[in-house]
This record gives structure tokens, sequence and C-alpha cells, in this order.
């Protein structure tokens, strides 16, 4: 009772919402995933709690730096989870509460140091993929085939699946871009397969009374019955029915990515590969390996949907001949 208390406004009437509340009904607004919704709304709540309470009107500049400092002083924590702490109190104070937030000059950044990723060489990822099986094996095969992030995979919907050109359209991928990459052709007979059981598994939702899959809210005020129709679900559909946290309706989501991190880190201990292999890996995988076959650096820049080609560059660092053509001359 005294937390709650405490995110309350001193002039806050009992009919107003409280901070939080406030905070979700924003992020709603603005069509904020509800992912970010939760991320925001948990560092709030540990900010407050960091300040013994305080309600956040009544602190600003110094007690964000305070904070911020101690992730990366005390929690050691890495630049872009601080990074995102900064994000959730900068939409807070601007966007919730409507105050003006200074330069935050005095808050120790933690640098960012240059990682090579993490790369699966080609027989490794033939070794890893004999130990995944059914609609796993489908998912990472678009990850290290397509170049697709998890998140990116398993919000696919069927209307962005062309398996006439073989190719994938990523919607509101990282950064809100869209962009277009290939079908890999040995996944694309798995795929079709598997599309038409989603099918008579979504027709049968619809006989059941169900069948609604979640849209942005622009959208479906716009279309209102887009949400039945097949093109719109998920490739990949939770195997059961949920409670939306938010409208509280009854519906099929998408599958739980948590599935797919689990059976790579299953996949990855049976076959003895002695890296700590990740989703993510068969993304840094995709792109190396197209360098390595001798793929132009710009198209997989394209593919991989990075703003600027120099994100794409770490992929050279992994390379024997990379995609500028040196050779070591020991070769």
């Amino acid at each position: 009772m005294a937390f709650m208390n405490a995110i309350l406004s001193p002039t806050q009437t009992r009919n107003k919402p409280k901070l939080l509340d406030q905070v979700r009904d924003v992020i709603r607004r603005k069509h904020f995933s509800i992912r970010t919704e939760q991320t925001y709304v948990d560092w709030i709540k540990r900010y407050i709690l960091f300040h013994g309470k305080r309600h956040p009107r009544e602190m600003a500049e110094a007690e964000i730096t305070a904070f911020l400092t101690h992730l990366a002083r005390v929690g050691r924590v890495a630049a872009s989870t601080q990074n995102q702490a900064l994000r959730a109190l900068l939409f807070l104070y601007t966007e919730v509460l409507q105050q003006k937030i200074g330069w935050l000059d005095q808050v120790e950044r933690v640098k960012r140091p240059a990682r090579v990723p993490l790369v699966l060489t080609k027989e490794e990822v033939r070794r890893l993929f004999a130990h995944l099986h059914g609609t796993n094996r489908l998912m990472a095969g678009l990850l290290y085939g397509s170049g697709l992030r998890l998140m990116e995979c398993v919000r696919l919907r069927v209307k962005d699946v062309d398996l006439g050109y073989l190719r994938i359209t990523v919607r509101d991928g990282k950064g809100g871009k869209d962009r277009i990459t290939m079908l890999p052709v040995n996944v694309a007979k798995s795929l079709e397969r598997h599309l038409q059981k989603m099918k008579a598994q979504h027709e049968q939702d619809l006989e059941d009374g169900f069948g609604r899959v979640h849209l942005p809210d622009a959208l479906q005020r716009k279309y209102p019955n887009a949400t039945r129709e097949w093109m719109w679900q998920y490739v990949f559909p939770s195997s059961r029915l949920s409670i939306d946290p938010r409208t509280g309706v009854r519906r099929r989501h998408h599958v739980e990515e948590s599935s797919l991190q689990l059976a790579m880190k299953t996949a990855v201990r049976a076959s003895g590969i002695q890296k700590p292999a990740s989703c993510h890996t068969l993304r840094h995988s995709f792109a190396t390996h197209l360098l390595e076959n001798g793929n132009d650096i710009r198209t997989v820049q394209e593919l991989l949907g990075h703003k600027d080609v120099s994100t794409t560059m770490i992929y050279t660092h992994v390379l024997n001949r990379p995609g500028i053509g040196v050779k070591s001359p020991l070769d």
C-alpha cells in the first residue's frame, strides 16, 4: 500500500489514475507493443524503489543520473540495458508527466565494447539441424536461411510469406522498418505443408467461435473483419488459446519464443557444438556464410535490414577472406 501511495502525485485525487496506469494508457495510445509496456513499467518501478518510493514529480535530472550511474557502476549492466532504462525514464517524464528533462551529462555511461559475433561453421549448422524437429526446425530454418531475428520469425503473418516468388516481407522490424528477404527453397515445401495444417486449425477455431487474431489498433479499426481472415493469422500460432492481457479477448496468439530458444539450447548440447550458440547465432551465421559465398556486402546489409553498412561489416571480421578480398600472406 505504501508503494502505491508513493507513485501517486501529492495533489492527486482518488478518481485520477495511478501513475503506472497513466504510463500504460499513454503507451497504448501510442500503440507500443506489450513487451515495451512491460519493460517500461518495470524500469519505472525500479527507479521509484531506488529513490525510497518518492514520486517521480519530486525528482528530476539528479535522481535520473544517480539511478543510471548506479546501474553502470554497481549493477554492471550492459550498455543496451542502461539505454533501455534511460528510454523508459525519458518516456515517463516527457510523455506521461509532461516534464522537461535537461542534459544528463553527468551519467556514467557503460562503455560498449566491440564484439565479434559468434558464428557457426556450415558443418556445425548441419549438425545442429540434425537435432531440431518439426516446427522448431522450420523456424530455425528461417532464422538461418532468411536471416530473421527471433521475434520477426514468431510474429510472421501468412500474408507476408510469398511461396511463388520465394520471399518473405518482414513488417515493422527493428527500427520500425519493413524489408524483403529470401525464402530458402529447402524450406518452402515444409513451410507450405505447415501452413496447410495451420489453416485447418484456423478454420476449426472459426467454427468454435474464435479465430480472431491481434492486429494493431489502427488496422483493426480500418479493417474490422481482417482479424478473422486467414492471411492475417500468424504463421507460427500458439498451440492453445489464451487471454489477451490488454483486451481480455480469448484468442490464439503467436507461439512463445522461449520454446524455440529451449529447443536450440537442447540441440546445441546434443550436437556436441562447443559454442554458446543461440537463436541469434543463426542470423550471424546467415550473414557470414553469404559473404563467404561471395555475395556483395550491400546486398547482405539489405537482407539483414541494417541501417548502416558499418553494422554489416562486423561479419567480415570472422572471415578468412573478407568482402574486400583480403587474403592472409600465410595462405
